[in-house]
């Protein structure tokens, strides 16, 4: 089978302690090669994949600063002497299912959850499973499914066999993973009917914590802040008003956010917006960038008893509820999808120029 991975120098940054991914890995170089298949292993399911989506972590992965050659990502990343093959959202068929597996069938169309939990912490025994001690993140610490066909534990995959009727449906199967990890967002949020919901960053996320905001939440507005033009105009249709970065910071504030969505990774837009969270407001942080979050209004969060909160992954139900979402036609899930590109020589193409890809699409998916 051929796989689309990369590989990395591992180079860990002087004096840092515990480095990060950013500061371990640099000069990425993305490569497609052959993998033999061994024996299924048990527990797990052999799929032929048919469409894989590219995340803003795998971008980050590849991406490096020019200056110093370190990746910019900051996510949980192995990249060993053989490589790491990405990938972690996507559907496609069962071809064969390894020993103790029930509940699937040869031919069974599935989607995967992309975090692999151990059931064993406190974490995981109290039920808070984005929270696993020993997670394992798919395309970042194990190989994900930036390949022809891949092998991942039954318990990550949900049967799609409905959406996969038509195109439309498994392009919203590909897409089921990056829309309940904004659903757990707005969720730990606590969105309310009526809610004014600021969003930054209109990439796949943002715009999907936009779109349940308003189909799934009842936010009474949606506000969305992005710097690039075909996000921006790619997005509108899910806000009632999107904005250039300085356009929004540049007029007076039209009402009091209740919750702020930050997805860009740009962590100066929270200091800058902070006094524009009313009281009780929420902040919830989605995007890894290891870069500091700096705070000077400390009085108008304390007198105004703003929380500001992280939010990881998409466990906890999350996955069932876009499902749901999606079968009742109240979630448009396909609609996030700019462009499909064919092949891992398609991908890897698209990969290969981050910034572009990122001016250019929202949720880029690839048909293997």
């Amino acid at each position: 089978m051929d796989v689309l991975l990369v590989r990395a120098q591992r180079e860990p940054k002087a004096g840092v302690d515990r480095p990060g991914p950013h500061e371990l890995y640099r000069r990425p170089q993305l490569a497609i090669e052959q993998r033999a298949l061994g024996a299924v292993a048990a527990g797990q399911l052999r799929v032929e994949m048919s469409l894989v989506g590219v995340c803003g972590t795998d971008l980050h992965a590849i991406q490096c600063d020019p200056a110093t050659g370190y990746i910019l990502g900051s996510a949980p990343l192995e990249i060993g002497p053989e490589g790491r093959v990405l990938g972690h959202e996507g559907v496609g068929r069962v071809v064969e299912i390894g020993p103790g597996v029930a509940g699937f069938e040869r031919g069974d169309w599935v989607a995967f959850e992309s975090l692999e939990t151990c059931h064993r912490c406190a974490a995981c025994r109290s039920g808070r499973f984005n929270q696993c001690a020993n997670a394992v993140l798919i395309g970042m610490q194990r190989d994900g499914v930036f390949s022809e066909v891949v092998d991942l534990p039954a318990q990550l995959a949900h049967a799609v066999n409905d959406l996969a009727a038509d195109e439309a449906g498994r392009r919203a199967a590909a897409c089921i993973e990056p829309a309940a990890c904004s659903f757990v967002a707005l969720s730990l949020a606590r969105v309310k009917p009526g809610d004014n919901v600021l969003v930054f960053g209109a990439g796949p996320i943002g715009l999907f914590a936009a779109m349940l905001a308003r189909l799934a939440f009842g936010a009474g507005s949606v506000e969305i802040v992005e710097p690039l033009p075909f996000r921006r105009e790619f997005a509108r249709r899910w806000a009632d008003r999107v904005a250039d970065v300085e356009e929004f910071f540049g007029e007076p504030p039209r009402r009091p956010t209740d919750v702020l969505i930050e997805t860009s990774g740009q962590l100066d837009n929270v200091e800058r917006a902070l006094v524009r969270v009313g009281p009780n407001g929420r902040v919830a942080l989605l995007a890894r960038c290891g870069a500091p979050l700096s705070l000077s209004r400390v009085d108008h969060l304390i007198t105004n008893n703003l929380s500001i909160i992280g939010s990881r992954g998409h466990l906890g139900g999350a996955v069932g509820r876009i499902l749901q979402l999606y079968r009742d036609a109240r979630l448009p899930l396909h609609e996030a999808v700019s462009d499909v590109v064919l092949g891992l020589d398609g991908l890897k193409s698209a990969l290969s120029d981050p910034a572009a890809l990122a001016g250019k699409h929202c949720k880029l998916l690839a048909r293997l």
